[in-house]
C-alpha cells in the first residue's frame, strides 16, 4: 500500500482494540454480545454479534448521505484496521492487464509451493465494494491467503468502478481481464486449461457473470468459479432484503445506495433487463464447477442458492465450501469484506475450507 494508507496513530489503537476483543474467551464475547439474536431459523455467529454491538455505540452514518469517495476511505479504513500481518509468499508483482477500454492494474500473487511450478493453476480474482469501493490494496491480504492456502497463483484485477464507470463497464473488463490472462498463461506461469475466476460481493457477481458470458462463445472458459458471498441476482428482490434489512451492518438502503451507483440514479430500468445481471439464473449446460460460499444474515442473499458440482476427486474434499445456508451459521456481512471474513474466529472458519475447494482446479 501507499504512505497515505499506513494506520496512524488513532488506527493503530482501534487495531489494537479489534485484536483485543477478537482474542477474548467465549463468555467474555457473550457479556458484550447479550442475547442470542436469531432470525430464518439461525443463530448469529457470536463473533458477528460482537461486531454488531460495537456497531450500534459508534453507528456509521447511512451511505445515503455519503458519497462514492467516502465509501472507499470507509473501506480502506477498515482494512488498515483489520488486515494484521501481511501473509508471508514466494512473490507479490504488480502487473496489468487487458480491460474492455484500456489497460488495468493488477496484482500477481505467487505462493511458496508453487514458486517452482512452471505451470500451474490461477485464479483472476475480483474486489468486492459494491461496484463502487475496492481496488487491489484493500483485497491485499485475502488474495495473499487465497495464494497460500491453495496453492495457486492469484491475479487481483483493479476494475473501473461506478458511479464514474456505470455497468456494464465493470462486467466488461471482468470478462476481458480473464481472457486476457489464460492469453498470457505462459507468462504468468499458469496453466490456460487451469485459469479460475473468484470474487467477493460484486466480484462474486463479476466472477460468475464471467463464467457464464464464456460459456458459447468463441474464447476461453474458466475452469471452476469460487464465489464468496456473491451477488447473483440484481433484478428480483430477495426475501433476506426484508427479513435482513436493518440491523446486520449491509441493509437494504445500503443495497439500494450501491446500486443507485452501479445503474444511475434512474435505476436504467433497460440496464436492469440484461442477462448478465442475474448470474442466479439456472445453470446453462457447459458452465464451469462453482463452489458458493453464501451468508445468511445478509441483505444480497439471492432467491436461490447457487449449485455446487464439482470434479469427482475434488467432490468429497470441496464438500464443505458448498453453498449451504447452515454452513454459513449465521454470519453477516458488509461492505468491507476483511472486517468481516478475515478477522477473528470467521477467518479461521472460513479459509479452513478454501485448500479443498480449489482441489476442483487440479482434475485428474
Amino acid at each position: 500500500m501507499e504512505d497515505s494508507d499506513q494506520p496512524g496513530l488513532a488506527d493503530r489503537l482501534e487495531m489494537a482494540a479489534a485484536r483485543a476483543i477478537a482474542a477474548l474467551p467465549p463468555a467474555a464475547k457473550r457479556r458484550i454480545a447479550g442475547r442470542p439474536i436469531r432470525r430464518d431459523g439461525l443463530e448469529l455467529d457470536l463473533d458477528m454479534q460482537v461486531l454488531l454491538k460495537l456497531e450500534e455505540r459508534n453507528p456509521r452514518p447511512s451511505l445515503s448521505t455519503r458519497t462514492p469517495s467516502d465509501a472507499r476511505e470507509d473501506l480502506r479504513h477498515a482494512v488498515r484496521v483489520v488486515a494484521g500481518a501481511p501473509v508471508a509468499l514466494a512473490s507479490i508483482r504488480e502487473t496489468t492487464v487487458s480491460g474492455a477500454a484500456g489497460p488495468l492494474p493488477a496484482r500477481l500473487y505467487v505462493p511458496d509451493d508453487s514458486e517452482a511450478a512452471a505451470q500451474g493453476p490461477l485464479v483472476v480474482y475480483y474486489h468486492g465494494g459494491g461496484w463502487v469501493a475496492g481496488d487491489i490494496d484493500t483485497h491485499d491480504q485475502p488474495c495473499r491467503l487465497l495464494a497460500k492456502t491453495s496453492g495457486a497463483r492469484v491475479l487481483s484485477v483493479g476494475y473501473r468502478l461506478s458511479p464514474e464507470h456505470r455497468f456494464p463497464a465493470p462486467v466488461d473488463d471482468a470478462l476481458a481481464a480473464f481472457r486476457d490472462a489464460v492469453a498470457r498463461s505462459d507468462e504468468l506461469g499458469a496453466d490456460p486449461a487451469r485459469v479460475a475466476v473468484a470474487g467477493d460481493s460484486a466480484g462474486g457477481h463479476l466472477a460468475a457473470v464471467t463464467a457464464r458470458q464464456s460459456v458459447g462463445e468463441d474464447g476461453p472458459a474458466p475452469a471452476f468459479q469460487l464465489l464468496i458471498y456473491p451477488v447473483t441476482d440484481c433484478v428480483q428482490v430477495a426475501a433476506s432484503r426484508v427479513t435482513f434489512a436493518e440491523g446486520f451492518i449491509l441493509t437494504k438502503p445500503d443495497m439500494d445506495w450501491y446500486e443507485q451507483q452501479f445503474f444511475g440514479a434512474d435505476g436504467a430500468p433497460g440496464a436492469r433487463r440484461d442477462g448478465r445481471l442475474r448470474s442466479s439464473a439456472r445453470r446453462g449446460r457447459g458452465v464451469c464447477a462453482t463452489a458458493a460460499r453464501g451468508r445468511s444474515a445478509d441483505a444480497a442473499e439471492t432467491p436461490s442458492p447457487l449449485r455446487t458440482r464439482l470434479h469427482p476427486r475434488a467432490h468429497r474434499r470441496a464438500r464443505s465450501a458448498r453453498s449451504d445456508r447452515r454452513d454459513g451459521r449465521g454470519a453477516a456481512r458488509g461492505s468491507c469484506p476483511l472486517r468481516l471474513v478475515l478477522s477473528g474466529c470467521i477467518a479461521r472458519q472460513e479459509t479452513r475450507r478454501v485448500p479443498c475447494t480449489l482441489w476442483a482446479l487440479v482434475p485428474s
